[in-house]
Formats: C-alpha cells, sequence, structure tokens
C-alpha cells in the first residue's frame, strides 16, 4: 500500500486530497502537516490515525498533545515540523499543498529522502525552481504537477515530441473584461468570489489579480524546461480547458474536464494509473460553445510584470512571488487597496539587484529584506 505524507492537510487541496483516499481506501496517511486549524486536524488524525503530526507552533503542539494523548504520534511544530513530516521516512510521496515559500525546505528535504513529490505548492518552483528540477534529477524522484493547468500540461506531453507552445489558460477570475479604473474600486469581498474554483483565499486574491497565472508562467518554465517565448496565456472563461500543447506540426492536445481539484491531484497520487472519481462529468451534448480571450496585461498588469521577471532571469522571479505574498496578505487585513498589490510587486522588482543562480539562505534572505521594505513603507 502506498504511503502518504500530507503537507497543508487542513487546506482546501490538502481536505480534497483526504477525500480521494477516504473514498479509494487504498493509501495510507503516516504523516500530516497544518497551520492552526487543530479542530479540523483532530478530527484528521482520529480518522486517519498518522504516526507523525506538525503544526505551525509550539502552543498549538503543546495544546494537541495534552488533548490527544496518543503515545503512538510524533507531533512537532514550526518549519522543523513541517521539514520532518516531508522526510518522514515510511512516506513513499508527499504532497506539499502549503501556502507561500514555506514550502521550499519541505520539498527539498522530501526529494532528498528519496519521496515522490505531489506538488501544489508553485511558489517552491516560482523561487527555486532551478535548485528544485536539478535535486528531482539528481535523486531520481518523481515531480506531479497538481496545479489543475500544470497537470493539464503534463498529461499532453508526448516524450518524443519536442514543445512548440505551451498555452496556459485562465478563467478571467472576477474581473473579467474590467478596466483599469474600475479595478481602483475592487473590495476585499469581491475579489474573493471566484467564478468557477473554490480555493483558499490567496489563491483566490491572485487568480483575481493574474498573477496567480503569473505564477504558473514561471512554474511552467521551469517543470516542462521550455522558454518563457513559448508560453502564452488565453482566458478560457469555462474552464473546461485546463491548458493545451501546441507541437511542432501545428497539432495542439487539450486537457479537459469539470472545474474540480480532485482530477489533478488524484492524477498525482495514482499516477500512470487513472481511477474513477465521483461527481460531475463534461457533457458534450451541452456544450454549445468554447470561447478564447486575449488577456490585457497593461489591465491585469500582474500578468505582465511575471513575464519581466521571468525574463530576467535568476532571484527576480522569488521577489515577484514574495512581493505578492505580504501585498495579499495586507489586502487580506484591509490595509492596502486592491490595486497596491501590483504596485508593490513592481516597486520591489525595479528596487532589486537579480543573483544570478540564488541558494536558498538567498531567497530567504530576499524575502527578510522585501519583508523590512513593506514595514517601513
Amino acid at each position: 500500500m502506498k504511503k502518504i505524507s500530507v503537507l497543508g492537510s487542513t487546506g482546501s487541496i490538502g481536505t480534497q486530497c483526504l477525500d480521494i483516499i477516504r473514498y479509494n481506501k487504498d493509501i495510507e496517511v503516516v504523516a500530516l502537516a497544518a497551520g492552526s486549524n487543530i479542530g479540523l486536524l483532530k478530527e484528521q488524525i482520529k480518522e486517519f490515525a498518522p504516526k507523525y503530526v506538525s503544526v505551525s507552533d509550539e502552543k498549538l503542539c503543546l495544546e494537541l498533545k495534552k488533548e490527544l494523548n496518543y503515545e503512538s504520534l510524533d507531533i512537532g511544530f514550526g518549519k522543523e515540523g513541517l521539514i520532518a513530516a516531508a522526510s518522514y521516512d515510511d512516506a513513499d510521496i508527499v504532497l506539499s499543498a502549503v501556502v507561500g515559500m514555506i514550502g521550499i525546505e519541505p520539498t527539498i528535504a522530501a526529494i532528498k529522502s528519496g519521496k515522490d513529490i505531489a506538488l501544489a505548492n508553485k511558489e517552491t518552483i516560482v523561487c527555486a525552481g532551478h535548485i528544485i528540477m536539478q535535486l528531482v534529477k539528481d535523486h531520481g524522484v518523481n515531480l506531479f504537477p497538481v496545479d489543475s493547468e500544470h497537470s493539464a500540461i503534463f498529461q499532453c506531453l508526448e516524450r518524443y515530441n519536442p514543445v512548440h507552445k505551451i498555452l496556459l489558460t485562465a478563467s478571467g477570475g472576477p474581473f473579467r473584461g474590467y478596466t483599469s479604473k474600475e479595478l481602483e474600486n475592487v473590495t476585499l469581498e469581491q475579489a474573493l468570489k471566484h467564478p468557477n474554483w473554490s480555493m483558499g483565499k490567496k489563491i483566490t486574491i491572485d487568480s483575481s489579480t493574474m498573477v496567480n497565472k503569473g505564477l504558473e508562467v514561471i512554474e511552467a518554465k521551469h517543470l516542462f524546461n521550455v522558454d518563457v517565448s513559448k508560453i502564452e496565456v488565453l482566458v478560457q472563461p469555462t474552464s473546461i480547458i485546463h491548458s493545451m500543447v501546441e507541437f511542432e506540426d501545428g497539432a495542439v492536445i487539450a486537457q479537459m474536464g469539470v472545474p474540480d481539484m480532485k482530477l489533478p491531484i488524484q492524477y498525482a497520487l495514482y499516477y500512470p494509473e487513472r481511477k474513477y472519481i465521483e461527481g460531475e462529468r463534461l457533457d458534450f451534448k451541452k456544450l454549445r460553445k468554447i470561447e478564447f480571450e486575449e488577456v490585457d496585461i497593461e489591465v491585469f498588469e500582474g500578468l505582465k510584470y511575471a513575464y519581466e521577471a521571468a525574463k530576467a532571469g535568476g532571484s527576480m522571479p522569488a521577489v515577484y512571488n514574495i512581493a505578492n505574498e505580504y501585498a495579499v496578505a495586507l489586502f487580506l487585513e484591509k490595509k492596502i487597496a486592491y490595486k497596491e498589490i501590483t504596485r508593490l510587486i513592481k516597486s520591489a522588482m525595479d528596487k532589486h539587484n537579480i543573483i544570478s543562480r540564488p541558494s536558498v539562505a538567498e531567497i530567504l534572505e530576499i524575502e527578510e529584506q522585501i519583508k523590512a521594505d513593506f514595514r517601513r513603507d
């Protein structure tokens, strides 16, 4: 029986992963890592009986130890706890579904421990793709993308045929068709209402600004070893086509399905096997048309800055991601206006002196510098 460690078990991707495991009953959960949702984590522990659990801080760790009192359960906390969960001996595969740069070091630890990776934490590749992809190669492990778009691309690829172009699709988010002026008055409540997908707050905001798509452009560059000039973003409002690959002869292969994250999660867990998934299916008899639109990058500047960061290379994608993380956090706290998110990203990029191949330590130093800059601003 395959054994899994789930990082981010109480989040959207983590809970859907556990739904799949619950339904199929053929994967053992050996480790869980969560943030501060102790109530849900306790339910998961009782149901799946992991051997190791990690939470965000020591206070929650002590609370959990006191309440559960399981002698067979080892409980850790913080970054060290997350790394321990990622590299837990019994695990064959690790689902990395934590949000933000905190996913980098646990992913590296998992790879070095010989685990296959189901990666839903795009920031890891955006900031440290040059490190991660080399480690995957050096340690002979598999990395399966869990993002719906990258999973789609992975499913479309043909081993012996080079890619002419990757076509990343986007729903357009809640503000599709808005002008730049209209975006100035967007509220937090509006930005959190995605038309197609049910996701966590941070990724929902990223989707609305098109920064999420920008991160996916950078991620695709690393995952599929293609130049950014060969990655095109198209709006496909219904989220039925999750992405496409165009080959040298002009043939295009698209991966289609209803907007349900369980499909890419399960594909990563069981690759190359495809297993049955309950729920809605795509009904072609009811499809009247499939539309595509061009993205206006002068309105959705977050995507424009992503291409600039990808072309600049080195540490610039990390700056793009880090600045966005802190800007979105401020917006979620209602401390800045919506358009300030992309303005702060651009400001951080303009200030940065590129490091050609940053180490993990240098990436973390960049984060501390940007954090300090945000506090001053």
